[in-house]
């Protein structure tokens, strides 16, 4: 059995589908030969089949090399791979510091990217500064398309579109870059539109997929199966919602999800809702759309006259969370050692941002 390089026996195996990104390096690894010793150099047997299999995955791509940036990309453009790239690093620094600010730009966690490399020595530095990141041998590339880590259990249309929306929401920072004015002027001119729907059955891939992908703005950490998602989707003591975002730049795709559990009252007191679950795509958060969910779950549960509490679970790296339910009013009424609970008077409710328009589907 193939393992890959420093992986040892008794050694956790990864989750499947765990690596969002994998990054390349390019003598000798993406390509054969020498870029800079004049080398002619090709493209590595089976690298077009893994950059255009994984990226219909929705693993995306990046560089960390150290070579010349303008002959390198004149190269990559004649080689016809440019455009799988995000956010190459080609300098001559440490390739550690390569991966970390590519997965600072791409907003992954290192426990996310895979590195891969001919040299040894290469894969022993990222992954002595950076212990999360999985490292392959350029070796190894022939059985990169059947590691579980890199196979998630189903391709949604958002996979398949992923590496288009990131280069999408770099156009959207260029613009923004260029913008000279109020920040709301600038977010009005995207042309937001935010759908919240009943979760369907051809949703329930996304949204197992964003229960997995989804660490930072998951206020529970909770991730459920397409089987688990379905039964609440069917069940009358449950609200299964989707979200998704388009501006005039593209798709957002589906970007987020809520999950609600209704107990019943009695003559003394209101039926109880409990979001159990929700969480949002880091994409959109800097588009002060992300709150539209949770807003929109508020003015349900009013209109209900229901009492609304929330879970709150805290990882390693849901912080985002327990700030944006303290923000939008939730108060604290219960406290374990593992979770939070809180309860929303449901009044006042923040008002939809008027940059965006909001289209809900029953």
């Amino acid at each position: 059995m193939i393992s890959a390089v420093g992986e040892t026996p008794g050694t956790p195996r990864r989750k499947r589908g765990s690596i969002k990104l994998l990054v390349w390096d390019l003598d000798d690894t993406l390509w054969h030969g020498t870029l800079l010793e004049g080398d002619d150099v090709r493209l590595r047997d089976g690298v077009p089949e893994v950059l255009a299999e994984l990226d219909r995955r929705g693993v995306l791509h990046s560089i960390a090399s150290r070579n010349d940036p303008v002959a390198a990309t004149a190269a990559l453009e004649r080689l016809g791979v440019a455009d799988y790239f995000l956010y190459p690093q080609i300098h001559w620094g440490a390739k550690s510091e390569s991966l970390r600010a590519i997965a600072e730009a791409v907003n992954l966690g290192l426990d996310a990217v895979a590195f891969i490399d001919d040299q040894e020595f290469e894969c022993e530095e990222v992954r002595h500064v950076h212990p999360g990141v999985l490292t392959f041998l350029a070796s190894e590339l022939d059985n990169l398309l059947g590691r579980p880590e890199l196979t998630p259990r189903f391709i949604t249309d958002e996979s398949r579109l992923r590496r288009r929306m990131y280069q999408a929401e770099l156009e959207r920072k260029q613009v923004e870059l260029q913008h000279d004015g109020p920040q709301e002027d600038f977010l009005a001119s995207l042309d937001m539109r935010f759908t919240i729907a009943p979760a369907a059955e051809m949703d329930l891939q996304r949204a197992e997929e964003l229960t997995v992908r989804t660490n930072q703005l998951n206020a529970t950490g909770y991730t459920y199966s397409y089987e688990e998602l379905d039964r609440f989707r069917c069940s009358p003591d449950h609200v299964l919602l989707v979200a998704s975002l388009e501006d005039r730049f593209g798709t957002y795709g589906k970007i987020g999800l809520a999950l609600v559990e209704k107990a019943a009252g009695g003559a003394e007191r209101p039926e109880t809702w409990t979001l159990k679950l929700l969480l949002m795509s880091c994409r959109v958060m800097s588009r002060g759309a992300g709150s539209l969910l949770l807003t929109h779950v508020l003015e349900r549960a009013r209109a209900a006259r229901a009492r609304l509490l929330a879970e709150f679970r805290p990882t390693d790296r849901n912080r985002a969370m327990l700030v944006t339910y303290k923000f939008a009013g939730f108060r604290e009424v219960e406290r374990t050692a593992e979770a939070i609970l809180f309860e929303h008077p449901l009044d006042p409710i923040a008002p939809i941002p008027p940059f965006v328009h909001l289209s809900v589907r029953e």
